[in-house]
């Protein structure tokens, strides 16, 4: 089943004393690429969270963005009494030699290196369970909104494979005439430089049926057909199947190129221009296909 590369997914939940948010968005790429920020808090997961990412995503350039709002303040910041007070003694010390005085010493010492100690903030279990749920719930709402984007490109695709089918089709009412012309064009041509009574017909027939043989397509015409089916039953399979669509419309274009070099006709070449635009259509939706 097709899938898209782009999509987008959040979870949010309160934890502990903590409302997370986990928001992952992906764009398209040619490999997995992971790119998470994460609080200071939870850098120490990373690798987990890099992983549980990967396993079901498995191409993209992604983002993981993780926030929190604390709710109550079960840790902070703590004042550190004994460096004040050692701060406190120093500025008396300084006013006695220099016999100087400052009517507010607190405020001065607050200003000072240190004196506030940030408690460090630990990642117990529970939080770290609830933050891999968020983040298992925000990646699978991402996939599901993959899977929606992949139907619209599952049509998209649909509709040019069948629009270069039909044109493939609209090809055949031209092929006799083409072949006429080639064969009218080639006697004019040889009767007006060698007499008609000195051509050998026998000689000539065999080569004309050699030459028009190069101009035949009807080769060109069963690989793009069947081409176009095999992309069709590719696009449905079960796996991501974006590269291998994009190789198989490398072959399809390969032989609508051939199709025109050999076409020798006006109205198969507006064919084949038509065919080159639907064509190029899927190329670029290829390219966000997962």
């Amino acid at each position: 089943m097709i899938k898209s590369m782009t999509g987008f997914g959040k979870a949010t939940a309160i934890v502990g004393n903590k409302k997370i948010v986990v928001e992952i968005k992906s764009v398209n790429s040619k490999g997995l690429d992971i790119n998470a920020k994460l609080p200071a808090v939870y850098k120490e997961k990373e690798i987990d969270i890099r992983k549980l990412i990967g396993n079901k995503l498995l191409r993209g350039k992604v983002e993981c963005s993780v926030y929190f709002d604390v709710l109550e303040q079960n840790e902070g910041v703590s004042i550190n009494k004994p460096l004040i007070a050692a701060y406190l003694k120093e500025i008396k010390s300084l006013e006695s030699e220099h016999g100087v005085s400052s009517e507010d010493h607190l405020s001065l010492v607050l200003k000072m290196p240190d004196v506030y100690k940030a408690e460090r903030a630990v990642l117990s279990d529970e939080e770290w369970t609830g933050l891999k749920a968020l983040v298992e719930e925000a990646r699978d709402n991402l996939d599901n909104f993959r899977l929606q984007e992949g139907q619209s490109l599952k049509a998209d695709f649909e509709q040019n494979v069948a629009k270069i089918t039909s044109l493939l089709e609209a090809v055949a009412p031209y092929e006799e005439a083409r072949i006429e012309q080639v064969k009218a064009r080639i006697t004019q041509n040889l009767e007006e430089v060698v007499q008609k009574s000195d051509i050998d017909q026998n000689r000539f027939e065999q080569e004309l049926i050699y030459y028009i043989e190069k101009f035949d397509i009807n080769e060109e015409k069963v690989r793009l057909n069947n081409h176009c089916k095999y992309f069709l039953e590719t696009m449905v399979g079960p796996d991501g199947n974006g590269k291998k669509l994009g190789f198989i419309a490398q072959e399809m274009g390969r032989e609508i190129n051939t199709l025109g070099s050999k076409a020798n006709h006006a109205e198969i070449q507006k064919l084949v221009v038509q065919m080159k635009d639907a064509l190029e259509k899927i190329k670029e939706q290829v390219l966000n296909a997962l």
